[in-house]
């Protein structure tokens, strides 16, 4: 597996992609591409991302920077602390959903926002000529540690407008969480506790080994729908790795879809909202319920290519209330423009609180669509040129945009390929109204795509 650089960062399988040598390239380079100016660095929990976060952290002071390290704690804690702090830069070190082989960089720029693409290619370009300049022994940077950081993550959220924190701790909702041992182990329940809530622990030890495959789709997540009915829980939560995602199980011990999380979080804050003409900005692939909850609140929708900072840099451009990506991931400007599990969780346990009813019940207010997500193993093929076929094959059948790989909409349903930032495969995305159309639609992406 060849490391993979992106607008998502680098990510890499330890020992083989991603090596020591790769570690100190990138991170020499984005040392001197912020101007040795303070950095500050935190890692997901994973059990290379202590190891991997001396690297980066000793590289940073050879190259003059002061550190500042976070320790274990989510990905949208480094980008708070970055935009709070006011540091030069911040890297989390972290894969994301990615199995436990596999540990990256994420780069963040001075307002909090991860590199774009303009910033990444000045960057990889430092990287790319390693022409590296290092401090001399008595102009090292210095480190110090910022563990602290995490609990004010944690009181800004609490200290949220739309968050009625007295009423929550009064409700005290029983709450399952699975953090899967990674960054969330420790902050998602204590975030909860001081809701009120009464917590469930599911793979929350810290340990970074982590319980089953990590991304939080249902069939990684059977065990917390089995803790959710047993204990009578009214919630299920599950975040990824970093805690940038959140998916969310109901009462009944079902998952609601990771699509429906950002749905309720939007509809919850535009019924909430009083500006005139307010935006919402999703990417390409997020479930089309987002256009009916918006139209029934008068509010515009605009959609970006997949990717963080497509949607948080249209986001301020726009001045959106609410935007994020259908895969779990709230963005609320309110507190800060990055992907954040433990805002949604915040956000979602009010929408439930005010709605007095079950999360079942509260999914059904919400447009009812299918979505699908595959994948295909490219191999040595070229993306681009499946691509190509793609944009060929239905070009008569349906309305293509090709700001992100190819996506067609149809009247009532849309098919989105794309190359993965991440991974050497095709994702396949397909949302219809009815389970069987939406099957249809892949099987039949799937077979001419295979040439049969």
């Amino acid at each position: 597996m060849s490391l993979m650089v992106s607008i998502s960062g680098i990510r890499g399988v330890v020992g083989s992609s991603l090596t020591p040598e790769v570690v100190v390239r990138y991170v020499a380079a984005y040392a001197q591409y912020c101007n040795e100016g303070p950095i500050a660095i935190g890692y997901d929990g994973r059990i290379t991302g202590k190891p991997l976060a001396q690297l980066v952290a000793a590289t940073l002071q050879h190259a003059g920077c002061d550190v500042l390290d976070l320790g274990i704690c989510p990905t949208p804690t480094v980008a708070l602390a970055v935009e709070r702090l006011k540091t030069a830069g911040g890297i989390s070190i972290t894969a994301s959903h990615n199995p436990i082989v596999w540990n990256g960089l994420k780069f963040f720029s001075p307002t909090g926002l991860f590199l774009d693409a303009e910033e990444n290619a000045a960057f990889w370009q430092i990287a790319n000529e390693g022409n590296f300049t290092y401090a001399l022994w008595d102009e090292q940077g210095k480190y110090s540690n910022s563990t602290d950081f995490l609990d004010k993550h944690i009181e800004l959220i609490l200290k949220l407008p739309f968050i009625d924190v007295p009423k929550l701790q009064q409700r005290r909702f029983k709450v399952a969480v699975d953090a899967v041992n990674a960054a969330g182990s420790f902050c998602v329940p204590k975030l909860l506790e001081k809701l009120g809530c009464e917590v469930i622990k599911l793979n929350c030890d810290g340990s970074g080994i982590f319980a089953h495959t990590p991304e939080p789709v249902p069939e990684n997540l059977t065990s917390l729908c089995n803790l959710v009915r047993t204990s009578k829980a009214d919630i299920g939560i599950a975040v990824d790795p970093d805690v940038d995602r959140l998916v969310l199980i109901n009462e009944k011990g079902e998952p609601i879809g990771e699509e429906y999380t950002i749905a309720a979080v939007t509809k919850f804050i535009l019924s909430r909202n009083n500006k005139e003409n307010p935006s919402v900005v999703v990417n390409l692939s997020t479930t089309r319920a987002i256009d009916d909850i918006a139209e029934e609140f008068g509010a515009k929708v605009i959609r970006t290519p997949v990717g963080e900072i497509n949607v948080a840099k249209k986001m301020k451009e726009v001045g959106a209330i609410i935007g994020g990506e259908g895969s779990g991931g709230v963005i609320l400007p309110d507190l800060h423009y990055g992907r954040d599990a433990m805002v949604g969780i915040g956000l979602v346990l009010q929408y439930l609180l005010e709605y007095g009813a079950p999360l079942s019940q509260l999914r059904e207010t919400l447009p009812q669509y299918y979505i699908t997500k595959h994948k295909i193993e490219i191999g040595n093929l070229h993306p681009d040129t499946l691509l190509k076929k793609a944009i060929n094959h239905y070009k008569t059948l349906g309305n293509i945009i090709i700001d992100d790989g190819v996506k067609i909409n149809f009247e009532k349903s849309w098919l989105h390929l794309r190359k993965s930032n991440t991974e050497p495969i095709i994702r396949i995305i397909a949302e219809a109204p009815t389970i069987a159309e939406v099957q249809n639609l892949v099987n039949e992406c799937e077979k001419f795509l295979s040439g049969k």
